[in-house]
């Protein structure tokens, strides 16, 4: 685990970029955080080639002080580096500081997070051609830091899940793939280590209504996907320890599916979306891989 400095430096250099403007936004719905923000592809590109489409699904534990804004540094640096990025709003908390962990805000909203998700990724095609004709669908890949890793890999098991869930779909997404940044990806261990608050819990509900949620949400329960699914992970992690992506990983394997898993050495939760860490460096190439 880093020592309080070494994390609070992590943390402080992720947050230190300033925010940055999207070239167009568009709404997938009426709700003010109904929206998509497209970044146009940057840097050197084939002429006349269109490039790979990454979604990107920011953190925040579900809270909704937590918005896109602080992930766009990291979605100007995948444009830059010749994606087409789609950064991803969705609802998030809305109870009282009372109801949240420690007196903070609560985590998540039920089932509006759900509901969002589901909604920005069916729409996002049509909004696509029209926002970011730079773009090529076909070679989609969704990526989510920590809460966001968690709905990324939610958003790519919709045809598993359960035949009543609402947002279920009756085949799998046409991604390349899914990578998951240190993502909440196992809500019971994630639990069980008190992981951001209990924002898991409160997501769900608590209580019996998070054993009721669970085989809607967790993504250890909705395996195997088919879909390629790489997950990238520090191991000096201790928002989100290295334990809980393991858990889905160990998952995985058990229902037949191979899942990569990448972990970094001496790298704490931020520098993954850090645009001056070398581990965002990392995380670029292996959205690379799935893509191109």
């Amino acid at each position: 685990m880093p020592d309080d400095a070494a994390r609070a430096a992590e943390e402080e250099s992720a947050f230190s970029h300033p925010a940055v403007d999207p070239d167009s936004t568009a709404a997938y719905g009426d709700h003010p955080d109904q929206v998509i923000d497209f970044y146009v592809p940057r840097g050197e590109r084939v002429p006349g080639e269109a490039a790979p489409l990454v979604v990107v699904l920011h953190g925040g534990a579900w809270r909704a002080p937590y918005d896109r804004g602080h992930i766009t540094p990291f979605a100007d640096f995948l444009a830059r580096r010749g994606f087409a990025v789609a950064n991803v709003e969705y609802r998030r908390g809305a109870g009282s500081p009372a109801e949240g962990a420690a007196g903070g805000p609560v985590a998540g909203r039920w089932p509006d997070t759900f509901d969002d998700v589901a909604a920005a990724l069916d729409a996002l095609p049509a909004l696509v051609r029209e926002a970011l004709p730079q773009a090529d669908p076909r070679r989609t890949v969704v990526t989510g830091h920590s809460a966001g890793g968690h709905l990324a890999l939610w958003a790519a098991a919709r045809h598993v899940l359960p035949k009543d869930a609402p947002w279920r779909t009756d085949a799998p997404a046409a991604l390349r793939g899914v990578v998951a940044l240190a993502p909440i990806a196992d809500f019971t261990v994630a639990e069980k280590l008190a992981v951001c608050g209990g924002a898991a819990g409160q997501l769900l509900g608590g209580g019996a209504k998070f054993a009721e949620r669970l085989p809607y949400a967790d993504p250890t329960l909705l395996l195997p996907t088919g879909i390629a699914t790489t997950l990238v992970q520090g191991r000096a992690d201790d928002v989100v320890p290295q334990a809980v992506a393991e858990s889905y990983a160990d998952a995985a394997a058990k229902s037949g599916e191979v899942v990569g898993l990448t972990l970094l050495e001496d790298v704490g939760h931020f520098p993954l979306i850090d645009p001056a860490a070398d581990a965002c460096a990392v995380v670029a190439e292996e959205i690379a891989q799935l893509a191109w």
